[in-house]
C-alpha cells in the first residue's frame, strides 16, 4: 500500500507544492507546482502577498486532487521570524510586514532598553538578530497587538488557513525569540518585559501534531477528502535537519550554504551557557525533541558581491569559469578574516579584499581567480574555526559534515573537507521537503521511529561524499587566526 503526503514549501523568493509517496519503505518526492513569491511594494512599505501565496498553494492542491489518490496529510514549512496576525473572527489582519533594516534596528534598540542581551539568551537560547519576531513586534502598532487576535509565524499561519486551527509548532516558536526551550512554552518573563499580551500567542505544539482535517470548503474545491493538516517542522531549517540522511551513531554536523552560512549540529538538550551566548550560537527545537544547535556566519555573500561589482564594471564572467580560475590559482597565497567589519557591508568587495591583504603584509590578489580562491579558502577556514568552537561547547568530536544546498560550488566543498579534515556529504536540494514529509509519515504512524525515517531517507537521497585529501590547512588556520591553535 502506498501513502501520500503533501509538503508546501514557502521560501522568501519562491515556493513549491510537492507530493511525497511512501511505498514499501521507499520514498519518492515529486514537484507538483512551483511559483514565485511576489511581495507587495508600496512606496516606503513592503509586505508579503499572502493572498497570492495562498492561491498558489490551492492551485497545487487542486492539481494533486486530479490524481485521484488517497492523500493522507498536508503541512507547510517556511522561513522564520515573520508572522501573520489574525483578528478574533479568524480573518487575516493585513499587511503582513517585511520590515526594513532601519525599522528593525529601531525595534532592537527599544527591546534592549527594557531587556538585557544576557536575559534574552538565558530565556531563549537564541542569538539576537534584527529579523527575529520579538524585534519586529517592537515596531508594531499597539492596536494590532491588543485587538484580541492571535499571532502565527508564516508556515503556522498557512496551516491555520488550511485547517482552521491556530497552533505554533516548536521550531517556528523558537525563531520568534519569545520561546523558552527549557520550559517549552512562551517566556512569560519576556512577554511581560516586551509588553506583549499573552493571548496574542496561541498554544505551542510539537512537530507532528495533528491540527485537524482540511477545511470543508477547501476539501471540496480541491477534491481532497479525509486529508489531515499536520504541523510538521514549520521552520525551514528544522525541516531540513529532519530530512537529512544521517547514519546511525554518527557524530555529525551540518552546514547550510547560502549568502549566509549556518553551521551546527543536533543535540538532545539546549546549551544556554555564557560561552554559547558569547560565541553567538543558537538553539532551536526540532523533530522528536531534538535541538538544532547552530551559528550563523559569513557565507557566499562576499563572493556574490565580488561578482556583482565585476558585472557592473563590464567584467561579467561565467561563474563556473571563475571557479576554474580559482582552482588553478596558488593555494594560501592570500587569506582574509571574514569577521572583519569591512566585509559585512556592500561596496567594492575586490578592493576591500585587496586592502586587507595589503594591510596584513600578504600578496595582494589582482585577478578574479586569486581573489575567488582567497574568499573560498578563507570561508573554509572560518568553517573550521566555527566547528572548533562548537566542539568545545558541546564536548563532541564531529566526524562527518552534511552540506545542504552546496552542489553548485564543488571547489568550496573540497576546501571544506580539507580544512575540517572530515568527510563532507553533499546533500541535494530538497531536504526541507523530505523532512516535512517524513514528520507527516511519523505522525500518521506509517513510519514507526525516527531511526526508521532516517533509513528511508538514506535509501531515497542520492548523496556525494568528499574525503579530505590534503592536511596542510592547519598552518593556514594558525596564520589566519593568530594565537588559535588548530585542534583538528
Amino acid at each position: 500500500m502506498s501513502h501520500f503526503y503533501v509538503a508546501c514549501e514557502l521560501g522568501a523568493e519562491h515556493g513549491r507544492v510537492l507530493l511525497g509517496t511512501l511505498h514499501k519503505g521507499q520514498l519518492t518526492i515529486s514537484e507538483v507546482h512551483r511559483f514565485s513569491n511576489l511581495p507587495i511594494e508600496e512606496k516606503a512599505s513592503r509586505s508579503w502577498n499572502i493572498q497570492q501565496l495562498y492561491g498558489e498553494i490551492l492551485r497545487g492542491l487542486r492539481e494533486i486532487g486530479t490524481y485521484n489518490e488517497p492523500i493522507h496529510s498536508v503541512s507547510c514549512h517556511s522561513w522564520g521570524g515573520d508572522y501573520m496576525i489574525f483578528d478574533p473572527d479568524g480573518s487575516l489582519n493585513l499587511p503582513v510586514h517585511r520590515h526594513s533594516d532601519s525599522t528593525l534596528a529601531q525595534g532592537m534598540q527599544e527591546i534592549f532598553d527594557r531587556i538585557s542581551l544576557e536575559t534574552l539568551y538565558e530565556e531563549t537560547g537564541v542569538t539576537s538578530r534584527p529579523g527575529n519576531t520579538l524585534f519586529q513586534l517592537a515596531t508594531e502598532k499597539s492596536r494590532r497587538l491588543h485587538s484580541g487576535g492571535q499571532l502565527l509565524p508564516i508556515a503556522d499561519g498557512f496551516n491555520h488557513l488550511l485547517s482552521g486551527t491556530p497552533r505554533v509548532e516548536m521550531s517556528s516558536a523558537g525563531a520568534t525569540q519569545l520561546f523558552n526551550p527549557l520550559t517549552q512554552a512562551w517566556s512569560e518573563r519576556l512577554l511581560a518585559a516586551a509588553r506583549l499580551p499573552e493571548k496574542l500567542f496561541p498554544a505551542i505544539v510539537p512537530a507532528g501534531a495533528r491540527l485537524g482535517p482540511l477545511r470543508e470548503a477547501l476539501a471540496a474545491e480541491s477534491k481532497l477528502e479525509d486529508v489531515q493538516v499536520i504541523a510538521s517542522c514549520s521552520d525551514e531549517l528544522a525541516a531540513a535537519l529532519a530530512g537529512l540522511p544521517v547514519g546511525e551513531e554518527e557524530s555529525w554536523a551540518f552546514l547550510r550554504s547560502g549568502s549566509q552560512t549556518i553551521l551546527g549540529t543536533e543535540l538532545n538538550q539546549p546549551i544556554l551557557s555564557d560561552a554559547a551566548r558569547e560565541l553567538l550560537f543558537s538553539n532551536q527545537m526540532g523533530c522528536a525533541g531534538s535541538v538544532g544547535f547552530h551559528k550563523q556566519i559569513m557565507g557566499l555573500w562576499i563572493l556574490e558581491e565580488c561578482e556583482r561589482f565585476w558585472k557592473e564594471h563590464d567584467f561579467d564572467m561565467d561563474k563556473h569559469m571563475l571557479l576554474h580560475f580559482a582552482g588553478e590559482s596558488t593555494p594560501f597565497e592570500s587569506l582574509v578574516d571574514l569577521n572583519d567589519p569591512r566585509f559585512k557591508t556592500p561596496g567594492d568587495m575586490p578592493l576591500k579584499i585587496q586592502e586587507f591583504c595589503r594591510e596584513t603584509g600578504q600578496t595582494v590578489p589582482r585577478k578574479p581567480g586569486p581573489i575567488i580562491r582567497c574568499v573560498l579558502e578563507s570561508l573554509a577556514l572560518l568553517y573550521r574555526k566555527t566547528l572548533e568552537e562548537m566542539e568545545s561547547l558541546t564536548g563532541r568530536k564531529i566526524t562527518k559534515l552534511y552540506v545542504l544546498d552546496g552542489q553548485e560550488n564543488s571547489l568550496l566543498n573540497h576546501f571544506t573537507a580539507n580544512a575540517l579534515q572530515v568527510p563532507v556529504v553533499v546533500v541535494p536540494p530538497g531536504s526541507g521537503a523530505a523532512g516535512n514529509i517524513m514528520v507527516q509519515a511519523l505522525a500518521q504512524g506509517h513510519v514507526k521511529s525516527r531511526e526508521e525515517a532516517r533509513e528511508v531517507l538514506r535509501n531515497a537521497i542520492k548523496i556525494k561524499t568528499l574525503a579530505p585529501h590534503a592536511n596542510n590547512w592547519g598552518q593556514a588556520c594558525v596564520r589566519l587566526f593568530i594565537g588559535k591553535e588548530p585542534v583538528l
